[in-house]
């Protein structure tokens, strides 16, 4: 079993801590957002810094070795600075709703993993390496997983922080323009999970 050692989190219970490895700089956040996902709170998820990541911020794995296991286990990678045009600044810096945020789509991709056989995994690798439409799906997939868990608000957050940034590339916005949910699109799945809550009298 993995755990992180670390003080607890208030207002967060002791359970989301089973079987993950937690950076201490991040804890308050990931744990945050790890207690949206009750169905992950056994799931072995390993949150690790990585000097770079190609093309994004965070990104959600499977490890390979346990991938013909019945209980897999994830790696979510986090690169240690957030790059900026001409400067880049560590993770942590970011404002803590916007790492929930960020974190929370990431589980979300975890959950979608969970959900897909050993050949489904397979295709999902293939298709995420070759398919720019299967890309835009699966991310899209992440954020109503997350949003449908409760983190709209925070998800929200993350995309106007990417969308409105003045020192980020306009490459890396029109990329997340062009695969994620828009934030009206959100704003609009928020208000129908709150309208599917409601229960006549």
């Amino acid at each position: 079993m993995l755990s992180s050692d670390q003080p607890d989190v208030p207002n967060v219970p002791e359970v989301f801590r089973t079987n993950k490895s937690i950076p201490k700089v991040l804890e308050n956040e990931i744990l945050q957002a790890l207690s949206f996902y009750p169905e992950l709170k056994e799931t072995a998820i390993y949150f690790v810094f990585k000097q770079k990541i190609r093309g994004s911020v965070m990104q959600a794995q499977p490890k390979i070795s346990t991938m013909f296991n019945a209980d897999r286990a994830y790696n979510i990678n986090i690169s240690a600075l957030f790059k900026l045009t001409h400067t880049a600044i560590p993770i942590h810096q970011i404002p803590s709703d916007v790492i929930v945020g960020w974190i929370g789509h990431e589980l979300g991709h975890v959950m979608d993993y969970e959900n897909r056989s050993l050949p489904g995994m397979v295709r999902f690798g293939l298709g995420y390496l070759f398919s720019a439409r299967f890309v835009k799906e699966a991310e899209r997939v992440a954020d109503t997983y997350a949003v449908s868990h409760g983190l709209g608000k925070y998800i929200l957050k993350t995309k106007h922080f990417i969308l409105d940034h003045a020192s980020l590339s306009e490459k890396y916005k029109r990329k997340i323009a062009r695969l994620y949910l828009s934030p009206d699109d959100i704003v609009e799945q928020v208000k129908k999970l709150e309208a599917d809550r409601i229960i006549p009298s």
